[in-house]
């Protein structure tokens, strides 16, 4: 790697310093003080409670946000306080952003506003973090499991799940013994 190169991934990782915060980022700080921003590998985070989640991401949309780009979420069992962090990706064309929110969701009570009011196509990524994690959506139209079998038990990417086996029998072939 070139001298250039590493200096720009090392710029690239720094991310924006708080003085340079766009305006319509520092609106949303404004009206939201609890939140917390902090620059994060390039992009702008704003670490949100529970509470003001949805007002934030409905404020977020009304002031250019118009793309939901994606729902996920970490399970950090045993390393923090606060078991899960729900990250929602939103981005403006219009003010050419991306903005990702981080909101810390407890595990003995995993729920959280669904956003699908505001952002259609947050539907699906809901449903799969519901499905693989178990973080209910209230307000969700149709919180049903999207990648595993209706009658699946337990969330296969929390960092507690069991991982088990499942036999595979090849056709055609002599059952091993």
């Amino acid at each position: 790697m070139t001298d250039e190169r590493q200096v720009a991934d090392e710029g690239a990782a720094e991310g924006p310093s708080p003085a340079e915060i766009p305006d319509v980022l520092a609106e949303l700080v404004a009206r939201f003080p609890e939140a917390v921003y902090a620059p994060s590998a390039g992009q702008h985070t704003l670490t949100v409670s529970r509470d003001d989640y949805h007002p934030l991401a409905e404020a977020a949309r009304d002031a250019g946000f118009e793309v939901c780009a994606d729902v996920t979420c970490v399970d950090w069992f045993r390393r923090r306080p606060v078991r899960f962090e729900l990250v929602v990706n939103l981005l403006s064309h219009r003010h050419r952003l991306r903005l990702r929110l981080l909101v810390p969701v407890p595990a003995d009570d995993p729920v959280v506003p669904s956003l699908t009011g505001l952002w259609p196509g947050a539907n699906f990524p809901e449903r799969e973090v519901f499905d693989m994690f178990g973080i209910v959506f209230e307000g969700h139209p149709d919180l049903t499991r999207i990648l595993m079998p209706d009658d699946w038990e337990g969330h296969p990417l929390r960092k507690d799940f069991a991982v088990g086996s499942v036999p595979v029998q090849f056709k055609a072939s002599h059952k091993a013994t």
